[in-house]
């Protein structure tokens, strides 16, 4: 169920409100270009900008309008559990098939307090994707850690964003191979799916959908070879996505489609004319524009 391209998706805005008409629009636009789920309000969500009803208001919206025909993995992670509990909750009452949690930002808490913290989420009832991303969270959730919440029927899988490709390979020896493993660095996804990973929540995917889809239904099928055609057109894109900011990047570039607005909420500013000419460059080189 969740496996593939599955974007990190951005959250639109106009005048410094939530543009829903251009959210709906976009979530409609990625799964006509093949995207196999949807990632609303996580970091490229923006949501530690968004309000407690902005983000239950954009799940709601991404869910209805999916309408069933992709599964929408809620973004529900704070550095409180209690809030974490009640984003889950959210996400729940609203129709999402999944909650992607990271792991607690700024707090530091130990293995034992990160074990304590998502199984109070998986209480909800709620499948749980564990988004581990020691570069902004300043914690790693150790592979015996994910070991121990795998037991837990409600702990899924996870979003790796660690780089470190040896780590699928650990944890596929350690959580089995029915632990769903999605990478979420982009430049790294094909390698990622190579050594047991099933898919990507992709930054990039917002720009690129189709691309992105179909890179992933390659890796699925084993065509490693045709994997890495669609990785060489893609790579100069992940880099000038990612040479501010990516959700910046993503939005800049999804502007130049026509698909919204590059607004961003502070302190996110948007990216700067070098990056808007290098991401214009990447998106020629993929044949996304002319």
């Amino acid at each position: 169920m969740f496996q593939g391209s599955l974007p990190a998706l951005v959250t639109p805005f106009k005048d410094g409100e939530l543009d829903l008409p251009a959210f709906e629009a976009l979530v409609n636009w990625q799964i006509e270009e093949g995207s196999s789920g949807l990632v609303p309000v996580g970091t490229t969500g923006e949501s530690p900008t968004l309000s407690h009803d902005e983000h239950d208001a954009v799940v709601a919206a991404c869910v209805k309008a999916a309408a069933g025909r992709v599964p929408v993995v809620a973004g529900a992670g704070s550095n409180s559990t209690r809030e974490t509990v009640r984003l889950v909750e959210a996400a729940k009452a609203a129709g999402a098939a999944a909650a992607l949690v990271v792991t607690p930002y700024y707090n530091k808490p130990t293995q034992a307090g990160l074990i304590a913290h998502f199984e109070a989420a998986a209480e909800v009832g709620l499948p749980i994707i564990i988004y581990n991303i020691p570069p902004r969270s300043v914690i790693d959730m150790s592979p015996a850690t994910m070991a121990e919440l795998a037991k837990n029927p409600n702990i899924i899988g996870v979003k790796d964003a660690t780089a470190d490709l040896a780590r699928v390979a650990i944890t596929r020896q350690m959580c089995g191979p029915d632990f769903i493993q999605l990478s979420g660095e982009d430049p790294t996804a094909v390698g990622y799916n190579a050594m047991g990973g099933v898919g990507c929540i992709s930054v990039t995917a917002n720009v690129a959908p189709r691309l992105c889809a179909e890179m992933q239904a390659a890796c699925l099928a084993g065509d490693y070879a045709k994997a890495l055609t669609y990785q060489d057109k893609l790579i100069p894109l992940h880099r000038a996505i990612f040479a501010e900011p990516g959700l910046c990047g993503a939005k800049y570039g999804l502007s130049v489609l026509g698909k919204c607005a590059e607004d961003v909420r502070r302190p996110h500013v948007g990216v700067t004319e070098p990056v808007k000419g290098q991401i214009r460059d990447a998106m020629r080189f993929a044949g996304l524009i002319n």
